[in-house]
């Protein structure tokens, strides 16, 4: 009997127990058809649901513009498979031969230099899928990594993408096949566990500010080692994050390219040195915009201390801090700081926690060597996972019109067109042309920001363009003297409010005004310094309280602003046009345990603040009945409902605390021992003896 006899019959006699020969895979194209047998399975069709390659809508197509995996990317990018039918949603496969080729990964990110993203499936995967969102064509895509031997090896890795920052992705561990993609219902309940909880958005924007205070403390010492002044500092920050942005008209229509650091040549000549570049790149992104002349005037003349120093643009040896971006040795001062901007904070933008104030961040930091103390000039600005659960205590939608009188950087107008956007998605369905349309126009119209300071106010309106563009209604001026029309054309239902400290009666005036200029039944919030409810602010408080309802009052922690200020705030919730009734309880709520210890050197979680966060938010509207972890919450000790007096001076927690003083056992024995020690003194003094001497 021959060899081969032997091999086929022993093959032959395996196969009849159930075994069955795997047949390693030698080419790509194997794995691709392992996945369209898959699809195939589903009852999904070629060129109905799914497409290869090029096969895919222009609308695609163009959105994949320059994501090509080689090295000129002038071609457009072209996943292995893509599906385009669910929820608007792009579905983008990549699939690689061989397990080893699933995926390259630092301990702590996934990869994205051009050989991690040519040669594995993962990474090429999350690379076209960031592409597309980049486009600005989309909001967020299904990336999809698929590596295999045969049959019996194959991985398949999932990730929900929401946004093109290299951090701005979510792996997806549970979902290991693709019948998620099987029909409308399957993958509708594959994307609600897809999609951030809150839980997840509230981490990352913890995570985000700490990534940004990083950023901020090595581009201060950047700019510090530059020469550039602490007032230059943050105008150079917000200057050069718009010069990056695409310019496009009113119609959304792209114009040109922003500026990246390449553009950027260390030329001598007065026309093209690199920060007159810069300044006239601002100049021609906001003649593109609907911003009033004399507000573009205001804001270019503050961007004009980044081309004032003709020798910044002059070749310099390279600061450590930017060394390893830059191949050249030397390079302008001004090309340094750009290249760290746009590295490490421009192409982070979209992976931040939704609510993050990047200006305000960015401010705070370098305040910090300017000034040492932000009190100094009143200007305390107010950290987003405050502004987030301020502006979800009041309910704001995307009917909500939303006013802040002393908008610093615009972190409040920040969190409440956040939430607008969201809910605008939830009512009309994300990407639709509805949704669109109105969240367009809350951009627009919903939003009302007055900022006196000509700096804070160019800051809170690069801010909101950063976010998409809600800078249209924020003026510049005193809240005090601005015209009876804005606020009465505005119609505000609900307004948001950090005074400045130095304020008289610790900035209590504003929310007093803000209250005034509201429609009827509208909220407000304020956080303030505590002491303008306990009698500081007693004139005020009174005047308050005769036409509107103090709702509310929340204690925070005294070290919430440490360490520009430290401080107790409390925050007081309001209803407009309604004057109190002394016969109606106000909600005082403990949250000076928020969960976080703040230092110098940051902020740290000890005691479940994501959490507290969420559940503080249920107190307020449920009292003792919000269903919170008992665990976390003792609700009798820090929730109380109780009156308030028509004196303006009581409307702080601690002040309508009950101290237990009834007596225990041990104070008894404690009270009985102490009587009988001096009985015995007596005694022993009656008979003449000292007893100090006694052992």
């Amino acid at each position: 009997m021959y060899l081969t006899d032997i091999v086929r019959q022993f093959i032959n006699s395996k196969m009849k127990k159930g075994y069955r020969m795997l047949i390693n895979w030698k080419l790509e194209s194997d794995v691709n058809d392992y996945v369209k047998k898959q699809f195939e399975n589903l009852g999904l069709k070629k060129l109905q649901d799914y497409n290869e390659e090029s096969a895919m809508s222009d609308y695609l197509k163009e959105a994949l513009k320059g994501a090509a995996k080689t090295q000129t990317k002038t071609n457009f990018g072209k996943p292995d498979f893509h599906i385009e039918k669910y929820k608007q949603v792009p579905i983008l496969i990549e699939n690689k031969l061989n397990l080893s080729k699933l995926v390259a990964q630092t301990k702590d990110s996934i990869k994205f230099d051009d050989k991690s993203i040519s040669d594995f499936a993962v990474n090429g995967a999350l690379h076209y899928a960031r592409a597309v969102i980049d486009s600005g064509k989309y909001n967020e895509a299904i990336a999809v990594g698929v590596a295999g031997d045969n049959e019996e090896n194959v991985t398949i890795k999932v990730y929900y993408v929401f946004g093109s920052a290299p951090n701005a992705y979510k792996e997806l561990s549970k979902v290991t096949t693709f019948d998620f993609l099987e029909n409308e219902s399957t993958f509708e309940n594959f994307y609600k566990d897809a999609v951030l909880s809150e839980e997840e958005k509230h981490q990352i924007l913890i995570d985000s500010q700490a990534t940004l205070q990083g950023y901020a403390k090595k581009l201060n010492k950047l700019m510090h080692n530059h020469n550039i002044t602490a007032p230059q500092r943050v105008l150079y920050v917000s200057g050069m994050l718009l010069s990056m942005q695409d310019i496009v008209d009113c119609e959304g229509n792209k114009i040109d390219d922003g500026l990246i650091p390449d553009d950027l040549k260390g030329v001598q000549s007065e026309t093209k040195r690199d920060g007159k570049k810069v300044v006239d790149q601002i100049e021609a992104f906001l003649d593109e915009r609907e911003i009033d002349k004399d507000k573009k005037y205001l804001m270019l003349a503050s961007f004009g201390e980044i081309s004032k120093d003709s020798q910044r643009d002059e070749l310099t040896n390279n600061d450590k801090e930017v060394a390893q971006l830059l191949p050249q040795k030397e390079n302008s001062v001004t090309k340094q700081i750009f290249t760290f901007i746009y590295e490490y904070i421009f192409k982070s933008i979209d992976g931040l926690g939704g609510h993050i104030d990047i200006m305000g961040e960015m401010y705070s930091e370098f305040l910090k060597y300017a000034l040492g103390d932000g009190k100094e000039i009143g200007i305390v600005l107010t950290p987003p996972y405050v502004t987030k659960m301020m502006a979800q205590i009041l309910g704001i939608t995307s009917e909500s019109k939303v006013m802040d009188l002393a908008t610093g950087s615009a972190g409040f107008l920040i969190s409440a067109m956040e939430l607008m956007i969201d809910h605008a998605n939830t009512s009309f369905g994300k990407e639709t042309s509805r949704a669109k349309d109105e969240i367009k126009k809350l951009k627009k119209d919903n939003l009302l920001g007055i900022e006196l300071n000509a700096e804070m106010y160019t800051l809170a309106t690069t801010n909101m363009i950063l976010r998409g563009d809600g800078s249209s209604r924020i003026e510049k001026g005193s809240a005090f003297n601005r015209p009876e029309s804005l606020f009465t054309d505005f119609k505000a239902n609900r307004v948001l409010l950090n005074p400045p400290f130095s304020y008289e009666e610790n900035g209590l005036p504003f929310i007093a005004y803000g209250l005034d200029k509201m429609e009827h039944g509208g909220l407000g919030a304020i956080i303030i310094q505590d002491s303008a409810g306990s009698g500081k602010a007693i004139k005020t408080a009174q005047a308050i309280l005769k036409k509107h309802t103090l709702l509310a009052s929340i204690k925070m922690p005294v070290d919430l602003f440490v360490p520009m200020a430290g401080v107790q705030t409390s925050i007081y919730i309001f209803k407009a046009h309604e004057a109190h009734d002394y016969d109606q309880t106000v909600k005082f709520i403990d949250f000076r345990n928020d969960g976080f210890k703040r230092a110098k050197r940051g902020i740290s979680e000890v005691d479940n603040p994501i959490q507290r966060y969420q559940d503080v938010i249920k107190i307020f509207k449920a009292g003792k009945r919000a269903e919170v972890s008992k665990e976390l919450w003792d609700l009798d000790a820090i929730f109380i409902e109780d009156f308030i007096t028509d004196k303006g001076n009581d409307w702080n927690f601690e002040q309508h605390q009950i101290i237990d003083i009834k007596p225990t056992l041990d104070d008894f024995k404690k009270t009985v021992a102490d009587y009988l020690a001096w009985e015995v003194e007596q005694l022993l003094k009656s008979k003449g003896e000292d007893s100090s001497k006694k052992a």
